[in-house]
């Protein structure tokens, strides 16, 4: 279905050519200039995906072209998916009307990939009807992501920069259930111009993209059940709270959204779309917000996934830039444990939803913050590129600080942090906090060292027994963490050279003065009769399970500088908490 037929138009009686557009391409107007470490040109966004969301929150990710695609914020992966209400999925538009009349309605959104109109019905990509900007380009220094928009024929620009705070040394600042969105208006033209900026979700509460139900052009995702929307008014933001009345309690896809804005502007609502086929559903809406910028309400039916829209309308100056924020928020408290038989005892919850008591409350507290947690955030990504490190290693050491965000990595309720091996398109991969794959990143423990320090706590207090032996995986909820019942020499040799690292990084003395008796059981282990190291010569001969997922038998440098580095490692903290002779 295409409904993109112009959407700009004259006063009666007058034509465009009387509009002044500035020719030049579109600048960066913002309370706060960004810093950028890689930019992509309009023929190469169709790949990008820049997650927004906090530390064990899950996300939702923008796209190259400014879309809101793989929502995985109710405690799974979901690669790919793209919730909808009927054919129509979430969007942003920008309404636009001239001193002299000329109305202008687009979706803030650059060109689709040619690539995504190969199918036998058309397009697979969602809302790929609607009219949108010609001309696209992408900016980042994650967690900063710019889509810059601009059209010959739109008498504004529009600049999307969005982000979720990141703040080194302070994981709940970074670990908010929310994707800042803040859409800057630039006018190019000689006048003031009236600007409305509309936000479109469907509230597809119970849906996570695991169920599907059958459909004449393919299966699709489906979950919700007997959701509903209200628009509220609180402490600084007003916006609509999205609810189920339908979906378990207990469930992992229970919980609530939030689609909301602190700006200062005139704001209308609507808590539904009506119902219909044939694209009169899409074609009602725009209809609606294409006339005047605002929405008119609409009689509330029974369904189950209903589309929650709120626009705010600003005037922008002439040649001047008006930000017009809108914030995500999102809050599903019901995570289970790695692989869970879906009952009771599988549920191991989220920490961030112990901080928050629905999304509601979460865009209360942010709202009035933006500011404050963007120069958190931007004194982190400024120092961080303005360093001379390669530009090739700064891209790859910001961009990867991306999978902390993502649904390979959790906080139970209780604050500690875990995480998958990595992630499938539906699914965590390869469960425990793995200690030989963990063995291989760093950035936890030298940006959130609180984090790390409780992944050592679990590996010693709660995975290691009497013996010292460690499982490599820990088992959930933490009564069951060493039913895994499996070592690995690398990875416990790691986890031993990690306790060093964050002490060292930390000095946290009572923290090493605790675990100290379970490091030395799990160096102790090493020397057991028919063990890594039964002869202690410092050198493993024994059966050696790894991270190649076999078993290395007889002496090899791999596992080999390991042990070392764990034994000289075990020898320095056993000087500082005075067991000289085991030193």
């Amino acid at each position: 279905m295409g409904i993109g037929l112009g959407f700009c138009c004259g006063a009666r009686g007058k034509t465009t050519d009387e509009v002044v557009v500035e020719k030049s391409p579109v600048r960066l107007e913002s309370p706060a200039q960004w810093p950028v470490l890689k930019e992509y040109d309009q023929d190469h966004l169709a790949k990008i995906a820049l997650p927004l969301g906090g530390i064990g929150t899950g996300t939702v990710s923008l796209g190259g072209r400014g879309d809101l695609r793989d929502w995985e914020i109710m405690n799974r992966p979901a690669k790919g998916f793209v919730p909808t209400r009927g054919s129509t999925g979430p969007f942003f538009a920008v309404f636009t009307k001239e001193s002299k009349g000329r109305t202008c309605a687009r979706a803030i959104e650059g060109p689709i990939d040619l690539s995504l109109y190969e199918d036998a019905s058309g397009s697979t990509a969602v809302n790929h009807g609607l009219p949108r900007f010609s001309q696209c380009r992408f900016a980042a220094a994650y967690p900063l992501g710019q889509v810059m928009l601009s059209d010959p024929d739109v008498p504004v620009d529009v600049t999307l920069q969005a982000f979720n705070p990141l703040s080194p040394a302070d994981p709940d600042t970074s670990g908010i259930p929310v994707a800042i969105l803040r859409y800057v208006v630039r006018n190019k033209t000689n006048q003031p111009v009236q600007v409305s900026i509309c936000g479109n979700i469907p509230n597809f509460i119970g849906n996570d993209a695991s169920g599907q139900t059958k459909d004449y052009q393919g299966d699709l995702f489906a979950g919700g059940k007997a959701n509903r929307n209200q628009y509220r008014e609180g402490r600084d933001i007003r916006g609509m709270f999205m609810d189920s009345e339908g979906v378990a309690p207990r469930a992992p896809q229970w919980g609530t959204m939030a689609l909301t804005t602190p700006t200062k502007g005139e704001v209308t609502h609507r808590a539904t779309w009506i119902s219909g086929g044939w694209g009169s559903v899409s074609l009602d809406f725009w209809d609606d917000f294409s006339a005047d910028g605002r929405l008119d309400e609409r009689q509330a039916g029974k369904e189950d996934v209903p589309m929650a829209s709120l626009a705010v309308s600003v005037e922008v100056p002439a040649r001047q830039a008006v930000p017009v924020v809108f914030l995500l928020t999102w809050h599903f408290p019901n995570r289970m444990t790695w692989t869970p038989k879906n009952n009771e005892q599988d549920r191991i919850g989220n920490y961030y939803t112990t901080q928050y008591k629905d999304a509601w409350d979460v865009a209360e507290k942010v709202g009035p913050q933006v500011g404050v947690l963007e120069d958190k955030t931007l004194r982190f990504v400024r120092a961080f590129c303005d360093s001379d490190l390669p530009e090739v290693v700064k891209e790859a050491a910001l961009f990867n600080v991306s999978t902390l965000r993502s649904q390979t990595c959790f906080r139970t309720e209780d604050g500690r942090f875990y995480g998958f091996e990595g992630c499938g398109n539906r699914s965590g991969c390869c469960h425990g906090s793995c200690t030989h794959v963990w063995n291989y990143e760093h950035a936890t423990a030298l940006l959130f060292g609180s984090l790390a320090k409780m992944m050592r706590e679990v590996e010693f207090a709660q995975a290691t027994n009497d013996e010292g032996m460690m499982s490599f995986r820990v088992n959930l909820p933490l009564e069951r963490a060493k039913e895994f019942g499996k070592a690995a020499a690398d990875g416990q040799m790691g986890c031993i050279m990690k306790m060093y690292r964050d002490w060292q990084l930390s000095g946290d003395d009572a923290m090493l003065t605790t675990l100290w008796p379970h490091v030395k059981k799990a160096v102790e282990f090493c020397w057991i009769p028919g063990g890594w190291d039964a002869n202690k010569d410092g050198v493993m001969e024994g059966c050696q399970h790894n991270t190649m997922d076999v078993e290395y038998y007889g002496p090899n440098p791999q596992m080999g500088i390991w042990y070392l580095g764990a034994l000289r490692a075990a020898e320095e903290m056993a000087k500082h908490v005075g067991d000289a002779q085991f030193a």
